[in-house]
């Protein structure tokens, strides 16, 4: 796609409608002075008036819940909701930890009361650029998130995942990659998983044990692991006396090697800042 397209694509994307919430109209209630107190049939047509603004109000309440279950369709939470469509796609065999059924939906999944996932192939994308573009502006702004799940599957994917970025930028979408069937399909099932789980069940939990994280600093660099971290500090007993050690010093501890030892000593003795 080129720039063209990509400023079509803005024009279209800028003009997708989003549905709101019906507003509803506050009552004023009238007062009256003693001297003037409105009569039977004043009090009547006041209340044959705010009568009809609560109707008015539950209609229009009414058909927002009607027009998102309709988009939505019967949720039924222990389950991802799949639109027919998406029958016979390979990834559902992929799905194995969390039970799927077919409803009448907008999305291609729903993995939550307020996520859902909309699938596309780069190789169908290429083919009908214009197709995302219809499913966004059906889609609106339903749900609170919305993942564009793509599955990469031709050699040269960059030009495409350019325009889908940008796209995503302005539709407020989550840009996930999948590069086969199985990726895919485990990308829509951990939505599932973690639907109801805390923040802190994916955020990284740093080791509290100094010992631990000199071996996680040492197995940072090349080509040293695990085994040789924990064979350094048993020698050298800090990381200032492997600093300060020499090449040749390194290359003695068991199961080091001249090579690892001097990438090592190359890493360690390096300047911080290029001169």
């Amino acid at each position: 796609m080129d720039d063209d397209d990509f400023d079509d694509l803005d024009d279209v994307l800028a003009n997708i409608e989003i549905p709101s919430a019906p507003k509803i109209p506050k009552i004023q209630p009238t007062t009256f002075a003693a001297a003037d107190e409105p009569s039977t049939s004043s009090s009547s047509i006041a209340q044959s008036q705010t009568a009809s603004a609560s109707g008015t109000n539950a209609t229009s309440a009414a058909a927002s819940n009607e027009e998102k279950s309709k988009l939505q369709g019967p949720f039924n939470s222990h389950c991802i909701q799949v639109h027919p469509k998406q029958r016979g796609n390979p990834i559902l065999k992929t799905i194995l930890n969390c039970p799927y059924e077919f409803r009448d939906i907008v999305p291609d999944y729903i993995v939550g009361k307020n996520a859902c996932i909309i699938y596309l192939s780069l190789q169908y994308h290429n083919l009908h650029p214009e197709y995302l573009v219809g499913r966004l502006k059906e889609l609106g702004k339903a749900f609170q998130l919305r993942v564009l799940l793509v599955q990469v599957d031709i050699p040269e994917p960059h030009k495409a995942l350019k325009s889908l970025t940008r796209i995503s930028l302005l539709a407020d979408l989550t840009l996930m990659l999948a590069w086969n069937a199985e990726e895919a399909g485990k990308i829509i099932e951990t939505y599932k998983l973690f639907e109801n789980k805390p923040p802190d069940m994916i955020m990284e939990r740093p080791d509290a044990d100094p010992h631990a994280k000199l071996v996680t600093a040492l197995t940072n660099i090349k080509p040293v692991n695990k085994t040789d971290a924990v064979s350094l500090l048993q020698n050298f007993g800090s990381l200032a006396n492997i600093i300060n050690a020499s090449q040749d010093r390194l290359s003695l501890v068991t199961g080091l090697g001249p090579r690892k030892a001097k990438k090592l000593y190359e890493t360690l003795n390096a300047p911080f800042l290029n001169e």
